[in-house]
């Protein structure tokens, strides 16, 4: 087995989204090389009201695919096809917008106005670009969660992992999405397979996440004035991206840490990238720009 060497680490930035919802954003809007078939991540946690009720109101999607995961606080979303609904703590929604869709969310704080959850955005492969829109609506109930001997949790959201494979399925990058909760002080290793791009985003907690066996420099992205971090520590809010290996390996802080561990195929497709349209040319944007003003956007 090899460790997949920590290529950098960045922490999340605060941005403005939507109506005016205050989040902070992993990665987006910028070389997504490091990530294809990804392209955005959104940590969308709040304990104020008034910075999320606003919510995120209608707007349209081509091209890709959206996955919203929630673990506190609801969040109600509509679209174009007359689908509604809510997602409560632990739930998961994949929307693949394909040819376009129109949708709206608008995210609801728990009972103490706390609201926490993500987004990420998957691009799909131009022979799909154009392909018929869906939703695949997951309750937190039928989200697997699978504990090791050493009280290590895994919620498969989407892939295979351990010998669990998660409910979410017919993703065209075939994407693992792990939820990842270590305990303090434990080392552990996980398998990522080794043609895929990974990253890990943490949430909670802290840890050191492992370099490859021969020490070398990681070059540590510093945003909006935060400190730089020591090679391979996360805490946070970090992001860390890992470079090519068959596994992760991560030894938790003594408060324990829980992240993200999102992996996909690259599609190496060129990318044409105008808000909530990704397409594959700067004609295609154009051409799907041109249908909302003229009202034909929707197939």
């Amino acid at each position: 087995m090899s460790i997949r060497p920590v290529k950098h680490l960045s922490q999340a930035v605060p941005t403005l989204e939507g109506a005016g919802v205050r989040l902070r954003r992993a990665f987006g809007f910028g070389d997504t090389d490091d990530f294809d078939p990804f392209l955005l991540l959104d940590d969308f946690r709040n304990e104020r009201p008034e910075d999320y009720l606003r919510g995120f109101p209608w707007h349209p999607h081509r091209g890709i695919e959206t996955i919203t995961y929630v673990l506190s606080g609801t969040v109600e979303h509509g679209d174009s096809l007359g689908n509604r609904g809510a997602l409560g703590a632990g739930d998961v929604q994949w929307m693949t917008a394909g040819s376009g869709i129109i949708h709206q969310e608008m995210p609801k704080g728990d009972p103490a106005g706390h609201m926490h959850g993500f987004q990420l955005w998957a691009n799909l492969p131009s022979s799909l670009k154009m392909t018929a829109p869906r939703y695949q609506d997951v309750h937190a109930a039928d989200v697997p969660e699978v504990t090791d001997d050493d009280g290590t949790r895994v919620r498969v959201v989407c892939g295979s992992f351990w010998g669990v494979t998660g409910p979410v399925d017919g993703i065209a990058a075939e994407p693992s999405y792990l939820d990842v909760w270590v305990p303090p002080g434990t080392r552990k290793s996980l398998p990522v397979e080794t043609s895929r791009h990974a990253f890990a985003y943490v949430f909670a907690g802290s840890g050191t996440f492992a370099n490859a066996s021969a020490p070398r420099a990681v070059r540590t992205d510093v945003v909006a004035g935060a400190p730089p971090a020591p090679a391979g520590d996360a805490a946070n809010r970090t992001l860390v991206v890992f470079d090519r290996g068959d596994e992760v390996t991560v030894r938790a802080g003594e408060d324990g840490i829980r992240f993200l561990l999102v992996s996909g195929k690259p599609l190496q497709e060129p990318v044409a990238w105008s808000g909530p349209i990704v397409m594959n040319t700067d004609e295609q944007l154009r051409q799907a720009y041109a249908e909302l003003r003229a009202g034909t956007f929707l197939k």
